[in-house]
């Protein structure tokens, strides 16, 4: 009698469970049977290259955070994706040395006297946070206006005006730490737990053949078969052994020995309100039975999962005596500038979802897409708006921070949806203040946990970007932890 092969399921085709996947079945040979189940049409999760424009843009995933022993780097140099092919990319010659920062109304914004101080306070004080360095704990958004306050008071002169446009400067930067982190209020976001986070070492990059080649590669590695698209989970059944799993819209159910589970944090936030029959909650999350213990719903609702969206905008130069679809008279287009914008509250015409954002910028120099980053709530109302409102309210903008000739106009945008899509409902997730760093460790254990059963093997593991505590928020994160939990599989079946 040949012995049944261990059956493992994992659960989303996202880099994380195709890691777990690709670990399982190379590191274990024959050993298991492997099947990804995913609920959406296409593998990826939060990583998702599109086109727009005549460029290569990341709807999702965009940065290497570090390319010095980075994995994901790995992958990406081994599926070709470092090569340029000719078609442009985001960020592909870096950032510039200058940019142009200009306060709301369109006063320029000195660059060496006024910006560049604010802007070195503000990374002295985050590089800081990261070293653990920080001291009085509570949310980063106090931290950096206590610095602010200190930097203002230790100066001689300057004035209420020259505070003013500081402090608008400062509220521009922590737009940039929202969408870094994904927290809605910088205030929420805890200042001890940036201590703990860590980049590779080396420089942050994009990818040039796009994020997407990365799990595309992981997933055309795997046996023919291995994943399932369109397979979304519905209830968990995992109170013994087989575990058992039923998707919606009547797919059959599938029964597996252990389950991997890569939702996103948001996916499972929303499982917490479901009761055993599945209601509550609204749409999303999956209905685990039974419920899963209060050590883990605990640090589910603790951490912080945040919303941020991208808004790529084709942009035109239009003179103010030209018609705005002559495109200029068909000369030379300007090359749209590197704006950082300091908003103050002046133009009442400019939308409150705008003032969210740090900067529009051409995706390289030269381009003719710019981007603009949101988070939270920005964010998601950004996702509620017709095209045509998002093109005004950058009108509106873009009219008070460049008032002088040359007018911009926007042709067409393109945006990113995370917080109303139901396979994720969010972004990626943050410590928040109340949480901690243990709190990634639990997301982590696997269930039962060990302490309950010294014989006993996991039924159902966890990975995804929030259950790493070092790397969370980042593909790093996930790759990482779909290793782990493929490699604590490989351990209990050693030998």
């Amino acid at each position: 009698m040949v012995a049944q092969k261990p059956r493992v399921v994992v659960v989303g085709a996202g880099i994380s469970g195709l890691a777990a996947a690709h670990r399982l079945c190379v590191a274990g040979g024959d050993r298991f049977e492997v099947t990804v189940v995913e609920a959406g049409a296409r593998v990826g999760g939060r990583i998702l290259t599109s086109e727009f424009a005549g460029h290569r843009v990341e709807v999702g995933a965009t940065w290497v955070q570090g390319i010095d022993g980075s994995p994901v780097y790995a992958l990406a140099r081994d599926a070709g994706a470092l090569s340029v092919d000719g078609l442009p990319y985001e960020r592909m010659d870096g950032f510039p040395d200058r940019v142009l920062t200009v306060a709301e109304g369109g006063e320029v914004v000195d660059a060496d006297t006024v910006a560049a101080p604010i802007e070195e306070l503000y990374r002295g004080m985050m590089e800081a946070a990261r070293a653990g360095e920080a001291g009085g704990g509570g949310g980063v958004e106090d931290y950096l206006r206590r610095g602010l306050r200190a930097y203002q008071a230790a100066r001689s002169g300057g004035g209420r005006e020259l505070e003013e446009v500081e402090e608008a400067l400062l509220a521009m930067h922590i737009n940039r730490e929202r969408t870094d982190t994904s927290a809605d209020d910088l205030g929420d976001l805890d200042l001890t737990a940036e201590g703990e986070y860590r980049d590779f070492p080396g420089e942050h990059v994009t990818i040039p053949g796009g994020y997407s080649r990365v799990v595309e590669r992981l997933a055309t590695a795997l046996p023919p078969g291995t994943v399932r698209l369109g397979l979304r989970l519905r209830r968990l059944e995992w109170g013994g052994t087989p575990v058992r799993l039923h998707f919606a819209d009547g797919a059959p159910s599938l029964a597996a020995d252990h389950v991997i589970i890569t939702v996103s944090l948001g996916v499972l936030k929303a499982s917490l309100g479901k009761d055993g029959s599945g209601a509550g909650a609204g749409g999303g999350g999956v209905v685990f039975d039974p419920p899963l213990p209060p050590f883990k719903r605990e640090a589910i609702a603790r951490l912080g999962f945040g919303v941020v969206n991208k808004l790529f905008m084709e942009v035109e130069a239009v003179a103010p005596s030209e018609p705005e679809d002559d495109g200029g008279g068909g000369g030379v287009q300007p090359d749209f500038p590197f704006l950082h914008m300091a908003f103050r509250g002046q133009v009442a015409k400019i939308p409150w979802w705008m003032r969210g954002t740090e900067s529009i910028c051409p995706v390289h120099a030269g381009s003719s897409v710019a981007l603009a980053w949101f988070a939270g709530r920005e964010a998601a109302h950004l996702e509620t708006l017709p095209d045509d409102d998002v093109i005004r309210g950058v009108h509106a903008t873009l009219d008070s921070f460049l008032p002088l000739t040359p007018q911009w106009r926007v042709k067409r945008v393109k945006r990113s949806g995370w917080a109303t899509d139901p396979l994720f409902l969010g972004s990626y997730s943050y410590v928040a203040v109340g949480s901690s760093g243990e709190d990634l460790d639990l997301m982590a254990e696997p269930l039962p946990r060990a302490t309950e059963s010294t014989d006993e093997r996991p039924r159902v593991l966890f990975a995804g970007e929030a259950t790493h505590r070092t790397h969370y928020s980042t593909t790093h994160a996930a790759y990482l932890s779909g290793v782990r939990e493929a490699n604590r599989l490989l351990q209990q079946y050693r030998g």
